[in-house]
């Protein structure tokens, strides 16, 4: 009689086991940590002629949560926040009742909800884009339109060369 078994299980046999850590995970991750949350939006680059242009995903964002600024010549941040919001639409009677049932419990227990799913993305955000050439800053155009930022960042005109004459 063998203490260990000599054959591995089927690969059905670890969704038991995957199940129970994806349950840790989403409890773990649902536990208030007292410390902001944060994600990175996702953004396409693209690069013509004249300019690069940014567009990045922000549903349910607001313009005055949102910050684009340059640190350095060629750096540009776009940063921000965002919170929950919840807008529920029900229908009249049923609307009634329960508000007068979430007043009451609102009364002893606060507003507390139990999430059973929670999936939306929220906190504070962080891009950070560097350019491999000098762009031109003062002509940065940026606007928000269903959900989606688009930023377009010229590039800086070359220089021409001047020459300096010498004073006799």
């Amino acid at each position: 009689m063998s203490l260990f078994r000599t054959s591995f299980p089927a690969a059905g046999d670890f969704s038991p086991l995957f199940r129970l850590l994806d349950d840790y995970d989403n409890h773990r991750s649902s536990r208030p940590t007292g410390t902001v949350r944060s994600f990175a939006p996702k953004f396409d680059v693209r690069e013509s002629e004249a300019s690069f242009h940014l567009d990045g995903e922000l549903p349910g964002i607001s313009q005055e949560d949102i910050n684009i600024e340059f640190t350095d010549p060629q750096t540009l941040v776009v940063k921000g926040r965002t919170e929950r919001e919840y807008h529920t639409t029900e229908p009249k009677e049923q609307a009634d009742s329960e508000q007068a049932v979430e007043k009451a419990s609102n009364k002893t227990s606060g507003t507390s909800h139990r999430y059973w799913a929670s999936e939306r993305t929220v906190g504070e955000f962080s891009r950070t884009f560097s350019f491999p050439i000098r762009v031109d800053q003062d002509n940065v155009k940026a606007s928000l339109k269903n959900g989606i930022l688009s930023v377009v960042v010229p590039k800086a005109t070359a220089s021409a060369t001047k020459k300096i004459t010498i004073d006799k």
